[in-house]
C-alpha cells in the first residue's frame, strides 16, 4: 500500500541485504517511522512491544527473526534458543507458531552452513505468500460487498463496520478484513467504514483510520460502544473483522470487544464476517472458549492513553482514577454460531468444521490424523 505516495510493505530487508526493516506501529498515526532489526532479540522485542502486530505480520517478523539468529549462529543449540525466544513473545496469534514451525521443518535437516541462506529465503517466501493470500481474501470479500450493493439503489453507500486493525498494517500487504474494502473502493463501489476506536490500544482510531485515510476510503471513527446503536438504526450493512486464531470448528479469537459486536450484529440481522488466511486456522483446536490462550497485557494500556498534545508532541495521559486497578485481556472469543461466514483465500466458508473442511480438505485430514 502507499504512504505519502510511496509503496510500502510492513516488513522488508534493508539495503545491506540482511537486516530487517519494519514500520514502528507504536508511533502511528502521528509519526511514520521505521525500525531496523539486527538480531533475533530485537525481532522478539518488536513483536512483544507491538512495534509490529497483527497475526500474519507477527508470523513474518518471527520468520525473519529466526533468519537473523541463523546469520549470527546457525548451530542446533542457537536454532532451538531462537525458536524458544520468538515463540514466547505473544500467546494468542497462531501465525507466530505456524511460521516458526514451518521454519523449524525447513532448517533442522540442513547443515548449519546452509541455514542462514535458507532462513532468509523461506522468510521472504512467507511474506510473498501472505501478500497473495490477502489479495485473494480481498477478491472473495469483494464478491460479498458486490452482492449487497446489487440489492441497494444504484449509488447507495455500503456501510461496513470493523473492529481493531486488520488492514495492511496487520499483514505484509493488503490486509484481511480491509482487503475487500480496498478492492471495493478501487472498483468504484461507494463504501464507508465505521471504525471502532478499539480500546485500550486504539488500533482502530490510530491504525485503521490512518491507512483508510491514506488510501482515500471514506470512514468515520466511533466509540467502541456505538456499533450496536448504529446497527439498530440500519446504519451498518455488514461487519468484517480479522482474527488472530480460528479453531477448526469456526470459533474466532480477535481483539477484545469483537464478541460484543457479533452479539449486536446477530440481534439486528447484520451479516458478521471474519476474514483470515488459512495460516490463522488452528486445526488442533475445536473449542475456542476453552482452548485458545488469551493474552493478558499490562494494566497501563488501560489506565493511560497516548495522544498528540497542543505542543505537537506525543504524550501519555492517565485516564483512570489513581489507585484503581485495571485488567487488560487483549482478546475475546466469538463462537462460530455468531459468525455469518469466514472469508479465506479459497472462498467464503460457513463457520463450522464442515465448512472449513470443504475448503481445506488436506488440512482437515491432517488434523484428524
Amino acid at each position: 500500500m502507499k504512504i505519502h505516495g510511496q509503496a510500502y510493505r510492513t516488513i522488508w530487508l534493508a539495503q545491506d541485504g540482511w537486516r530487517v526493516c519494519v514500520i514502528d506501529q507504536t508511533r502511528l498515526p502521528f509519526r511514520f517511522e521505521t525500525v531496523t532489526l539486527s538480531s533475533s532479540e530485537a525481532a522478539a522485542e518488536a513483536i512483544r512491544s507491538m512495534v509490529v502486530r497483527g497475526a500474519p505480520l507477527i508470523g513474518a517478523t518471527a520468520a525473519y527473526g529466526l533468519a537473523l539468529a541463523m546469520r549470527a549462529d546457525a548451530s542446533d543449540a542457537a536454532l532451538e534458543a531462537a525458536l524458544s525466544l520468538l515463540g514466547a513473545t505473544r500467546p494468542t496469534a497462531v501465525n507466530l507458531h505456524w511460521a516458526l514451525g514451518r521454519m523449524r521443518r525447513v532448517l533442522t535437516p540442513l547443515e548449519p552452513g546452509r541455514r542462514a541462506e535458507m532462513a532468509y529465503s523461506d522468510a521472504a517466501l512467507i511474506c510473498d505468500e501472505d501478500v497473495a493470500l490477502c489479495r485473494a481474501i480481498g477478491e472473495h470479500g469483494l464478491g460479498l460487498i458486490r452482492a449487497i450493493a446489487a440489492e441497494r439503489p444504484a449509488g447507495k453507500t455500503i456501510n461496513i463496520l470493523t473492529h481493531c486493525n486488520a488492514g495492511w498494517l496487520a499483514t505484509v500487504d493488503w490486509g484481511t478484513a480491509l482487503a475487500p474494502i480496498y478492492l471495493a473502493h478501487d472498483a468504484g463501489i461507494p463504501v464507508h467504514v465505521w471504525v471502532d476506536e478499539t480500546r485500550p490500544r486504539n488500533q482502530g482510531a490510530a491504525l485503521t483510520a490512518y491507512e483508510l485515510g491514506a488510501h482515500g476510503v471514506p470512514h468515520t471513527v466511533i466509540a467502541d460502544n456505538a456499533g450496536g446503536h448504529l446497527m439498530q438504526h440500519g446504519e451498518v450493512d455488514m461487519v468484517i473483522v480479522g482474527t488472530d486464531r480460528t479453531t477448526a470448528t469456526g470459533d474466532v479469537a480477535n481483539k477484545i470487544g469483537t464478541y460484543l459486536k457479533a452479539l449486536a450484529a446477530h440481534d439486528n440481522g447484520v451479516p458478521f464476517y471474519v476474514a483470515l488466511p488459512s495460516t490463522t486456522i488452528d486445526w488442533s483446536m475445536s473449542d475456542g472458549l476453552r482452548q485458545i490462550p488469551i493474552e493478558e497485557r499490562a494494566a497501563r494500556e488501560v489506565t493511560h492513553l497516548a495522544g498528540l498534545g497542543e505542543d505537537g508532541e506525543v504524550h501519555s495521559f492517565r485516564v483512570v482514577a489513581p489507585g484503581s486497578p485495571a485488567a487488560n485481556p487483549a482478546f475475546d472469543v466469538t463462537p462460530a454460531r455468531l459468525v455469518t461466514g469466514l472469508i479465506t483465500e479459497r472462498g467464503v466458508a460457513p463457520a463450522s468444521a464442515e465448512g472449513l473442511a470443504r475448503l481445506f480438505p488436506e488440512q482437515a485430514r491432517g488434523a484428524a490424523a
